[in-house]
């Protein structure tokens, strides 16, 4: 479940059309240590437009944050590791197609592998961006700020 901080930053109004799809959506900041110790992070390219980010989607009925990130993880790159149970922070980003703004609570996700197959293999491009290079891409300004907060991290 999510923490009273980040459920009231899910439900902070930043207009009068945020959108909090079935109450909340998760995404999943996924990272692994390379052979030279470097951090990398996964992302995902957007159906819509290219541009990348991490996975997310809506928290379905009855379901855990930590349980829709690990779905969704898979779902969009076929991603499976640990989750870890605090919401990392939060940020929220526009559609291009519409003036909805969506709210996301991201968690840190350890990848320990990832499936041959998957849902949206074939929809969705996939890439490891070494940290500092997924921190200057990331298509949300609040994902940028979040990607930073993993530099200080020990992971």
């Amino acid at each position: 479940m999510l923490n009273e901080d980040a459920q009231t930053e899910l439900t902070k109004t930043l207009s009068g059309r945020d959108v909090a799809q079935a109450g909340a959506l998760s995404g999943a900041l996924c990272y692994r240590r390379t052979e030279g110790g470097g951090l990398d992070i996964l992302v995902v390219g957007s159906r819509r437009n290219g541009r990348w980010g991490i996975p997310k989607g809506r928290v379905e009925d009855g379901e855990a944050s930590t349980a829709a990130a690990l779905r969704e993880a898979f779902e969009e790159a076929g991603v499976v590791g640990i989750v870890d149970e605090t919401v990392f922070g939060s940020f929220s980003y526009r559609k291009e197609t519409g003036p909805n703004h969506y709210q996301v609570a991201a968690h840190l996700l350890q990848v320990l592998g990832i499936a041959d197959k998957f849902p949206e293999k074939s929809i969705r491009k996939t890439r490891w961006f070494p940290l500092k290079d997924a921190v200057r891409d990331a298509a949300q300004p609040g994902l940028r700020t979040l990607s930073s907060r993993v530099e200080k991290l020990d992971l």
